[in-house]
């Protein structure tokens, strides 16, 4: 899917029907798996935080504190303007469902095609693929909660999970994750990633690799909690 959405579509009644498929599957149905359902039972007593490069909303679907999440790179959730003309974003869920619906032979119908309010231009995904992303009032209260999360911690005994993160975008939460942990001596790296499970030297000392299934892992940590509060 992910793949798909480079298609050089040659309509937008084309681009369309893809990607409102594309997003009611992502964004509005629920996650085939409970890995996040089993993540949030491990740590809804812990003092925790969440930075994600998914635009999916699962970890919201799956009951974490919407104040404890950093969706830096958009929400799917969201249409924005393609110009854009403002830093605004629209709830996209009725019409997404209607394209959806009334889809035909691969295309939507054109009176669905979403434009923007104020300029008349097409909208598109709140989705960082360029510089025309919209960072909304919504985007810059998560930014500041997740500073000031950080902040407040600075030099305390801290752990820092990365959950799957690759090298396609790795300075928004592996880099920074390395960097943190190395300035913080009282800080645990932990990676969880089938292939790609790595740390630079520097931090080696207090940093734990798990190249495994992050859903099993999860499983498996939550099944020792919970042998561990029966005892």
């Amino acid at each position: 899917m992910y793949s798909g959405g480079f298609y050089p579509f040659p309509a937008l009644e084309e681009f369309w029907a893809y990607w409102s498929r594309h997003i009611f599957i992502n964004r509005y149905m629920d996650a085939p798996k409970s890995v996040y359902n089993d993540l949030l039972s491990l740590i809804h007593d812990k003092d925790y935080f969440v930075i994600t490069t998914n635009v999916d909303h699962c970890f919201q679907k799956a009951g974490f504190d919407k104040k404890r999440l950093f969706y830096t790179q958009g929400d799917y959730g969201l249409f924005q303007c393609s110009k854009p003309c403002c830093q605004k974003t629209f709830d996209n869920e009725k019409t997404i469902r209607q394209m959806m619906e009334q889809q035909k032979d691969m295309r939507i119908p054109s009176e669905l095609l979403p434009v923007c309010p104020h300029c008349g231009k097409p909208l598109t995904m709140n989705l960082r693929s360029d510089d025309k992303f919209v960072e909304d009032e919504g985007w810059h209260r998560a930014a500041e909660r997740y500073e000031n999360f950080l902040r407040t911690r600075e030099n305390e005994r801290i752990l820092f999970l990365e959950l799957g993160v690759g090298y396609n975008t790795p300075g928004i939460v592996k880099f920074s994750f390395w960097r943190m942990t190395a300035a913080n001596p009282r800080a645990t790296y932990v990676c969880v990633n089938y292939g790609e499970a790595s740390c630079p030297k520097e931090i080696a000392g207090r940093s734990i690799l798990v190249n495994a299934d992050i859903g099993e892992v999860v499983s498996a940590l939550l099944d020792e909690s919970d042998c561990s509060d029966e005892l």
